[in-house]
């Protein structure tokens, strides 16, 4: 029987790696196409892959918990079929083909039946092409194990960021130098070429960061790290050696591994009891990395507003007694996105980015409002794209769907795309405010507080009083770059007006 391996797509997020979750199948276990095989987590998603094959599940090639690199084999299933090569060629086809193989295949011109789409692939548009097969020295002999296992090469494109490692390629590469420690070229001779020469030089934003200060240029730098990635240790090493440090450098400890407990920075034993680690990854990790290259990147502001929203929470009791808002969980949330909605067509600077080739400020037209939702795999911010134009009821339904679907990890990385203004609700929380770091890419965010009972003036002159009201705080953070005070001032003040009197939405 023919043994075909399922290789890890792209789950269409640029990512080079993802968690294994949970198998939905066993050894023995009869699939066809399109069964569900497994449940992956990426950095922003939990992702189900379906089966491209049709056959008997002959090995689990990662166990779950593991990380699996995009590209490296997953699974592999018997279908059931005579090999097409020698026996210990694994019959690796791409999933286009497969399905191609098993019948007409309808792109959309009516020639066949439909061909399923599959997480991270499915039919090409373009024409196929397949890898040409390599010619034997003797045009007689048969053909050697090289030539059959180029023949099912996959050549599959694997999106993905400049600064992430390279995907694994279905052709073997020179590997990469994992021991520093060899002996250096002598006097005149080459220097060792640095990974992945002629190719993108990948490096994580800190450690290019740290490369731009040093300058050392990183394409003249030997990585060390796994996959050919450039790490701290590297650039330091490169800086000590341009800057003629005297003495042999030393051997740069692994950059996955905890140095040993008398050189820990927090001076800490690695086991100490009652200690729990958490491996950092996955939303955690990717939130991680996007808060500090914001906080690094964009100057913030931060204001602060308490208001009165008793009109605001006498609507939403109105709105819970409508016959077409029965359905739809209303909340105070609710009308601050509304009212921030309206805020921003008066203030377009915090519905912008900073266009940083391009040299420009680009200011939006839609507003596609990220609401923060807190699960348990970590925070993840989706956004409603064009906000603006929903009217309230659908408003309600998208934030309901928005949240429900965040908790559920099922949240799609288009629906986290593209964000141009982001609310944080830590008033679930009984929190007052807070100082909110923006999204990359965002210029504005709305930290909204709890809604209290508080004592509050009232009145005007010998009317004043005081009397018990629904109080909340708001505060707002915004990049100076692309918004002063009286920009991020006036937004605070028309959303805070609009809570205090709903009414003055028809103003706007």
């Amino acid at each position: 029987m023919a043994i075909r391996e399922f290789r890890l797509p792209d789950p269409g997020e640029g990512l080079v790696e993802a968690d294994i979750v949970t198998w939905r199948v066993a050894v023995g276990d009869t699939v066809k196409v399109n069964d569900i095989l497994l449940e992956i987590e990426t950095s922003k998603s939990l992702v189900e892959l379906p089966s491209p094959f049709a056959g008997t599940v002959s090995a689990l090639l990662v166990a779950e918990g593991e990380t699996a690199d995009v590209g490296s084999p997953i699974i592999a299933i018997e279908d059931g079929a005579a090999p097409a090569g020698p026996a210990s060629v694994p019959n690796v086809v791409e999933p286009a083909e497969s399905a191609a193989a098993e019948g007409p295949a309808g792109n959309g011109d009516g020639s066949g039946t439909r061909v399923p789409n599959l997480v991270g692939y499915g039919p090409r548009t373009g024409e196929s092409k397949r890898r040409p097969r390599k010619v034997a020295a003797d045009p007689g002999s048969a053909e050697t194990h090289e030539q059959v296992a180029g023949t099912f090469a996959t050549d599959v494109a694997v999106s993905r960021r400049a600064d992430e490692r390279e995907p694994l390629q279905p052709t073997p590469v020179a590997p990469v130098p994992s021991a520093p420690s060899e002996p250096l070229p002598a006097p005149g001779t080459a220097a060792p070429e640095p990974a992945l020469s002629g190719g993108p030089v990948l490096a994580k934003p800190p450690v290019r960061k740290v490369a731009k200060d040093l300058g050392v240029d990183l394409r003249t730098v030997t990585a060390t790290g796994a996959g050919g990635v450039i790490t701290r240790e590297d650039v330091t090493l490169a800086a000590q050696q341009v800057g003629g440090d005297a003495g042999a450098p030393t051997t740069p400890a692994p950059s996955n591994q905890a140095p040993p407990s008398s050189e820990r920075l927090d001076g800490r034993a690695p086991s100490e009891a009652g200690d729990v680690r958490i491996p950092i990854r996955g939303v955690r990790k990717a939130t991680a990395e996007a808060m500090v290259r914001s906080a690094f990147t964009a100057p913030h502001v931060t204001e602060w507003l308490t208001c009165d929203v008793s009109a605001t929470m006498e609507l939403v009791e109105r709105l819970k007694a409508r016959r077409e808002f029965r359905e739809v969980r209303i909340s105070p949330l609710l009308i601050v996105a509304k009212a921030v909605c309206l805020a921003l067509g008066q203030t377009p600077e915090l519905n912008s980015f900073w266009d940083e080739p391009a040299g420009e400020i680009v200011q939006l037209g839609a507003v596609n409002l990220g609401i923060a939702a807190n699960t348990p795999r970590g925070l993840v911010v989706p956004n409603i794209k064009d906000a603006q134009a929903l009217p309230l009821l659908e408003l309600a339904r998208a934030i309901n769907a928005l949240v429900s679907t965040a908790r559920e990890g099922r949240t799609s990385p288009a629906e986290m795309a593209q964000g141009s203004f982001t609310i944080t609700n830590v008033g679930t929380f009984g929190v007052d405010a807070g100082t909110p770091i923006l999204n990359p890419g965002e210029s504005g965010i709305l930290c909204f507080g709890q809604v209290a009972r508080r004592p509050w003036v009232v009145g005007v002159g010998a009317d004043e009083r005081i009397e018990p009201r629904w109080v909340t705080t708001l505060a707002v953070s915004f990049d100076h770059r692309l918004a002063d005070g009286a920009q991020g001032s006036t937004f605070l003040a028309t959303v805070a007006q609009i809570l205090g009197d709903p009414g003055l939405a028809l103003l706007f």
